[in-house]
C-alpha cells in the first residue's frame, strides 16, 4: 500500500502532480523590532503569507514546543490567553494561531494593516518583554489512537492506512504549511469512499488559494503515496459539529438496534 519511495516536500501554495517542488518565498517586510531587555536582544519580524488578510509574526523566543499550535477564532476563546486576549481588543483582529515561535494575526477585509500591525506590535513587545508563557494546550497534531478512530474500531489493514495517512501529514505536510503561517489537523478517512478530512487553520483556513493546497497539493502527494485515498476535502466547524451529530445519531440506533436484537432473542 505505501510505496518505497522518497517523499518530496510538499507547499501549500504550489506542490503540482508533477511532485516539482516550487517553494513560496515569504516578502519580508523588511521590518524588524528589535527589543532590548536586559537578559538579551529579541526580535519580531513579520513576514507575508499566501493570504492577504493574514500576517506571519515571527519571534525569536520560542512560544510553544515545535509543531504544537493554538488556534483562538473568537474574543471568548482568549479568556484564557493573556496574550490572545490583549490582541483581540485590536480594532480589526478577525483570528489568531499561535505556533512555536510565530502567531499568525489574521484581520478583518476592510481594516489596513497599517492600522492593525503597530498595535499587534506593541502588544507582542509586551509579552516577550514580560517574559510571560503562553498557556499550552496539549499537543496540536495530526495523529490518534489508530486501534480505535474516533468510535470506530478498525482492523490492522485499516490501521496501517491511517499511519501512512498521519505520517505524510506530520512529517511533509504540516511543517511546511506553518512556515505559511497555517496548519490543519487530520479529521478522519472515510474507507468507503477514500476520503481524507482535513481542517484548515490559520493563515490556511480563510485563504483564497485553501482550494489549490488541497487539490492541487495535498490530495495529489497523498494519492500518490497511498492507494486507499481517492480524494482530500476540507472540514469547517459547522460541517464538524454536523459530522459530531451524526456520529452520536448512528451511535444510538446500533445500540438502540443491538437492544432489541437482544430483546427478540430472549
Amino acid at each position: 500500500m505505501f510505496k518505497s519511495l522518497l517523499i518530496p516536500s510538499c507547499h501549500t501554495n504550489i506542490i503540482k502532480q508533477t511532485f516539482v517542488q516550487t517553494r513560496f518565498q515569504p516578502e519580508s517586510l523588511s521590518k524588524l523590532l528589535k527589543i532590548q531587555t536586559q537578559r538579551r536582544t529579541l526580535f519580531i519580524q513579520t513576514e507575508t503569507t499566501p493570504n492577504a488578510q493574514a500576517l506571519k509574526f515571527k519571534s525569536s523566543r520560542k512560544l510553544l514546543p515545535d509543531t504544537e499550535t493554538i488556534e483562538i477564532l473568537n474574543k471568548k476563546e482568549s479568556v484564557s490567553q493573556p496574550l490572545a486576549f490583549d490582541l483581540f481588543q485590536i480594532d480589526g483582529v478577525k483570528g489568531l494561531m499561535i505556533g512555536s515561535d510565530f502567531i499568525t494575526v489574521e484581520k478583518e477585509k476592510e481594516i489596513d494593516w497599517n492600522v492593525v500591525k503597530p498595535e499587534v506590535f506593541m502588544v507582542l513587545t509586551e509579552f516577550i518583554s514580560s517574559g510571560k508563557m503562553i498557556n499550552s494546550s496539549p499537543a496540536s497534531s495530526a495523529t490518534q489512537n489508530t486501534t480505535e478512530f474516533g468510535n470506530e474500531q478498525l482492523d490492522e489493514d485499516q490501521a496501517e492506512v491511517i499511519d501512512m495517512i498521519q505520517e505524510l501529514i506530520s512529517t511533509r505536510i504540516r511543517p511546511t504549511i506553518q512556515e505559511d503561517g497555517g496548519d490543519l489537523s487530520f479529521e478522519r478517512f472515510d474507507f468507503d469512499t477514500g476520503t481524507v478530512y482535513l481542517k484548515l487553520k490559520g493563515a490556511c483556513r480563510s485563504c483564497e488559494s485553501s482550494s489549490e493546497t488541497l487539490k492541487g497539493g495535498i490530495e495529489s502527494m497523498l494519492m500518490h503515496y497511498i492507494e486507499e485515498v481517492q480524494s482530500v476535502e476540507q472540514v469547517d466547524d459547522l460541517e464538524e459539529e454536523a459530522l459530531k451529530v451524526e456520529e452520536l445519531v448512528m451511535k444510538a440506533k446500533a445500540a438502540s438496534a443491538a437492544s432489541n436484537s437482544s430483546q427478540i432473542n430472549k
